[in-house]
């Protein structure tokens, strides 16, 4: 199993995922990661509608990706990972995922947010953990669309600071 590439996008598989970034990382299978969404049959419903054809989708909790992406069980696959915050990220990445960069590409404002750029609005909770995980090594960019700078997060948030 390879992991081509990561992604936090609480809008999971939509426009973009489906057809710009999936083909863009040489993805054959996504999977999407969130304790919430899988006891969601709507949400499962519309992920399974749009997954691009001809590619595999798994939708799983946080625990059972863990397991799954250690265990071997996407060996022949090259998985897109995507998890609909920057939390489910960050316990692949502490539950021992091979997980080494990942992009962050739409986090709506909320109450509680502060907007780094137009597309990511992030909690002071979201920045610990992104400011943990890049001392730790992880790359981690903010980026709509594949063609856009792969500026690292960090440079987003300290000018919103």
């Amino acid at each position: 199993m390879t992991i081509v590439a990561a992604r936090v996008d609480e809008r999971m598989i939509h426009g973009q995922v489906a057809m710009v970034w999936t083909n863009t990382v040489g993805a054959n299978r996504l999977m999407v990661v969130n304790d919430e969404v899988v006891h969601d049959d709507m949400a499962i419903q519309g992920l399974k509608i749009a997954r691009p054809a001809g590619k595999k989708l798994a939708i799983s909790s946080v625990a059972k990706a863990i397991e799954n992406l250690q265990n071997g069980k996407f060996a022949a696959d090259q998985v897109f990972v995507i998890t609909r915050n920057v939390p489910d990220m960050a316990k692949l990445i502490d539950g021992g995922v091979p997980i080494k960069s990942f992009n962050v590409g739409n986090l709506s404002e909320k109450p509680g947010t502060k907007k780094i750029k137009p597309s990511v609005a992030l909690s002071p909770d979201d920045i610990a953990i992104i400011r943990r995980l890049l001392k730790q090594g992880v790359t981690i960019t903010a980026q709509m669309v594949p063609n856009e700078s792969k500026t690292s997060i960090a440079t987003f948030i300290d000018k919103a600071e």
